[in-house]
């Protein structure tokens, strides 16, 4: 660049550098796979040995992918699918969450502002986004599905919701848009009970819009995408806004509430139960805090509020459920 231009000037043949696609390996994306050709851009979550869970890295890296293809005029349909036959996405990196998020509960507001920001892409992307169902849809995982415009699912998917198993609200999309997908009782069922639905009854509800045996899966997507292609690109991008104005009111109306809520409840005893018995693969002491709750204990903090005081070296704000100073490990009074 000269002296003389300016960031985003027109090129020669009179299109604006600034918003420019870029070739897929020009990114050097480590946690997806991104590929365009042939008026698709396919984006891959590329971490099957988490069952394609995301990082914060996943997110920022998604967000990328879906703003590149948004801009790339050679792209008409966007398909996102996961590594591999066992799951689509699971949602976020509860080890991620346990390690980092539960300690420093601010930055996990950062992260889900990061978060809105990969599903925004995936709305606003201004082309059709087909989610190509290939496993396990569960947690943040479904709400990239119901983010998405159209879903094909294999036969053997199972789709669930996470949140409240794990000390978590799925506010990130599910909340807000499986009443306007499923029906506001069907919704309820999936976000209190977190059981499974199949791939059928997910057809059923309305969750996907086709159901195929795996081997037909890709040829199902591409059908679809196919069909897309073959329409006027301003009237589909415009009838995608349209018909987005029911989940943008549900989504603007909540998610900086859901953002700023959820970053102060992770600092509370149930992100911390549910997550830490997710790493250590056991079932979560449900039952125990809520007896704790009834006897009129500590159900909020992990180790009750912050009340009494060390005589012995002056420490204040030390836990009702300590009994000894943490500090300097005098017995309290």
């Amino acid at each position: 660049m000269t002296g003389s231009e300016k960031p985003g000037a027109a090129r020669g043949d009179g299109r604006v550098e600034a918003v420019q696609p870029r070739p897929p390996e020009a990114y050097q994306f480590q946690d997806i796979l991104y590929e365009k050709r042939d008026w698709i851009a396919r984006i891959t979550i590329n971490r099957p040995r988490s069952y394609n869970s995301y990082t914060t890295a996943t997110l920022q890296e998604l967000t990328l992918a879906f703003q590149d293809a948004s801009w790339d005029d050679g792209v008409a349909v966007v398909v996102l699918t996961g590594a591999g036959d066992k799951a689509f996405c699971t949602g976020g990196d509860v080890k991620e969450y346990a390690e980092f998020y539960t300690r420093r509960p601010r930055d996990y507001w950062k992260y889900m502002g990061i978060f809105v920001g990969a599903i925004d892409g995936v709305r606003n992307c201004g082309k059709p986004v087909i989610a190509r169902l290939n496993g396990i849809v569960a947690g943040g995982g479904n709400e990239f599905n119901l983010a998405c415009d159209l879903a094909v699912a294999a036969d053997h998917v199972t789709l669930r919701q996470v949140g409240t198993r794990v000390g978590s609200v799925a506010a990130g999309g599910a909340t807000q848009w499986l009443p306007i997908t499923i029906g506001d009782r069907r919704a309820r069922e999936m976000l209190f009970t977190c059981d499974e639905v199949t791939a059928r009854q997910a057809l059923d509800w309305g969750l996907v819009n086709r159901v195929v045996p795996a081997a037909d899966l890709d040829k199902a997507v591409d059908e679809l995408a196919q069909k897309i292609i073959d329409k006027f690109p301003e009237c589909t991008r415009y009838t995608k806004q349209q018909v987005n104005y029911w989940k943008d009111m549900a989504w603007y109306s909540t998610v900086g509430h859901a953002r700023d809520w959820l970053s102060l409840h992770f600092m509370s005893t149930e992100p911390h139960e549910g997550m830490t018995a997710f790493v250590e693969k056991r079932a979560p002491r449900y039952r125990e805090l809520r007896q704790r709750a009834a006897e009129g204990g500590f159900s909020e903090l992990l180790w009750g509020p912050y009340t009494r005081s060390c005589h012995a070296c002056g420490t204040t704000g030390i836990p009702e459920g300590f009994d000894f100073c943490g500090k300097c490990g005098a017995k309290l009074a």
